[in-house]
């Protein structure tokens, strides 16, 4: 895991992940919420979630742009899409899990080029592992399509259930929270819009 803290705005990381810290801090909510922390089941587990936090958490360490810079010369300037991309990332109010899938589509830039597939996934998995909101996450991938790729046309669907909404507040279990982010062509042309939309459906 990179830990190289610059001025990479990709990289929102302030300082390197403190597992000291992190385990004295689950040790403090604990006892916060009254339990005993060195009781035989809690006693390891300020050092379990922070590694834990260590890996959720890693997308803050890293730039998830760089896995878009190896690209194939194709020649291909027609819609490229994976769908059901399995994601799960974390509330940032609530620090509890949302969960569910990303349709990833774009068409190449003019030049042709178009990354590997598997880097579509990788690329949604590390903006994921921050501290998110889903709004936020669905506009960062379509961006980075379009900024890294030169990208003529991206769409980007997330759809979650968020754990906030299920096990407190509301109490909605079920609930999924769908977002879009659209740029270039698809957002200008509704056809072409509509069209990549009923195969996200299909």
């Amino acid at each position: 895991m990179s830990e190289n803290h610059t001025d990479n705005q990709q990289v929102p990381a302030r300082a390197p992940y403190d597992q000291e810290r992190a385990e004295a801090a689950v040790r403090e909510l604990l006892l916060a919420v009254g339990e005993d922390p060195d009781r035989e089941g809690l006693r390891e587990t300020p050092a379990r979630v922070a590694r834990a936090y260590r890996e959720v958490f890693a997308g803050l360490h890293e730039d998830p742009t760089e896995v878009l810079h190896k690209t194939f010369a194709e020649d291909h300037q027609e819609l490229v899409l994976v769908r059901d991309i399995p994601i799960y990332s974390t509330c940032e109010h609530h620090l509890v899990p949302f969960y569910g899938v990303a349709h990833i589509g774009y068409i190449p830039g003019k030049d042709g080029h178009v990354t590997g597939l598997s880097k579509l996934a990788r690329l949604a998995d590390m903006y994921a592992k921050r501290p998110q909101v889903q709004e936020r996450l669905t506009q960062q991938i379509a961006d980075a399509l379009v900024n890294v790729l030169e990208a003529q046309s991206v769409i980007v669907v997330i759809e979650c259930e968020h754990l906030c909404m299920a096990m407190r507040g509301i109490r909605k279990p079920g609930a999924t929270t769908t977002t879009s982010a659209v740029r270039g062509g698809f957002k200008n042309n509704a056809a072409s819009r509509a069209e990549v939309l009923s195969f996200i459906r299909t």
